[in-house]
């Protein structure tokens, strides 16, 4: 397929520049709808993704209000990534934008129903079993297509480049990133007290949707037992249950065995990293940039501190 129709530009930047890498945007070729738990808030909502324009991105449909999945819209909140635009927000939208940046869907409309109340000002994703591998079952059954415009003009997908290394640090985590023609991922934790846990390193061989699928997506959330109570007492994890995260215990260890991988807090890590790197993507192009991400130590409000510089215009 020949790769052209509409025009795709955006502006780069002193640390990025946004080149083409021979792909052609792409959307769902059919509707999709998942209904779950949510993990902090504890209700049940419903999330529809639908097919979307070429250069329309990602974006949410919450109470009539649509709020991109874009950095400009990012809140600070505990143990989450939460978007919010005129009063609205959403909760724990990582490891949905993480899958659907990871298989390719480049333009969707996602909608979310809150089954409780249609009133709410805040919503949430539900957690399903606590990682990405259901949305990317859902994806993978309903399979991609091209988007095209309203005048049915494809578009060639542009992705961020790094020009120069970068980094962004608090304490003894960090995040930084080096030039590379590549999209690779290294990320390390380190849990002293949970010796289950310890310190753990991935690094990211390849980075395409089989990849993702196999080795990233199934990886599900962890906890630490002994801190359940005050997060309970924040006000957080309001649905959190050995069904949608694994907890592990500084005295017993891994209180609900067996993990998918042997470093499988790690692996999510990495799939939270992707999830919130995509908030750098515009008008339907890559989020994640081009280049070798290390992370040790690192959280949502890091993250989004990284993708915070990298969008920095001059």
């Amino acid at each position: 397929m020949p790769l052209s129709g509409a025009v795709n530009s955006v502006k780069s930047s002193r640390l990025l520049s946004w080149k083409h890498i021979g792909k052609l945007q792409q959307t769902i070729a059919n509707s999709i709808q998942l209904s779950g738990t949510t993990l902090h808030s504890g209700k049940i909502t419903t999330v529809k993704i639908y097919p979307e324009s070429a250069q329309k991105g990602r974006y949410f449909n919450f109470n009539s209000t649509l709020i991109p999945a874009s950095i400009q819209f990012v809140n600070s909140s505990p143990l989450c990534t939460t978007l919010c635009k005129s009063n609205h927000s959403i909760r724990t939208v990582e490891h949905l934008l993480s899958a659907l940046e990871a298989t390719g869907v480049d333009n969707c409309r996602i909608d979310i129903v809150d089954s409780c109340s249609h009133d709410d000002l805040s919503t949430e994703v539900p957690i399903l079993d606590g990682s990405a591998r259901e949305w990317v079952k859902a994806i993978e059954n309903v399979g991609l297509k091209v988007a095209e415009d309203r005048n049915g003009n494809s578009c060639e997908k542009l992705a961020p480049f790094l020009n120069e290394p970068v980094h962004v640090w608090k304490n003894d985590s960090f995040l930084a990133a080096f030039p590379l023609p590549k999209v690779c991922l290294s990320y390390g934790i380190n849990f002293p007290q949970v010796p289950a846990i310890g310190c753990q390193w991935f690094s990211s061989a390849s980075l395409d949707d089989s990849w993702y699928a196999r080795e990233i997506a199934p990886s599900r959330t962890f906890c630490i037992f002994e801190e359940v109570q005050t997060m309970c007492n924040a006000g957080l994890i309001k649905g959190g249950s050995a069904e949608n995260a694994l907890v592990c215990s500084a005295v017993d260890g891994w209180l609900n065995p067996p993990l998918r991988f042997h470093d499988e807090p790690c692996r999510h890590k990495v799939l939270d990293l992707i999830g919130d790197l995509s908030l750098l993507a515009q008008d339907g192009n890559q989020g994640l940039p081009v280049a070798h991400i290390v992370a040790f130590k690192g959280g949502h409000a890091l993250h989004a501190d990284l993708v915070r510089l990298l969008s920095e215009v001059d």
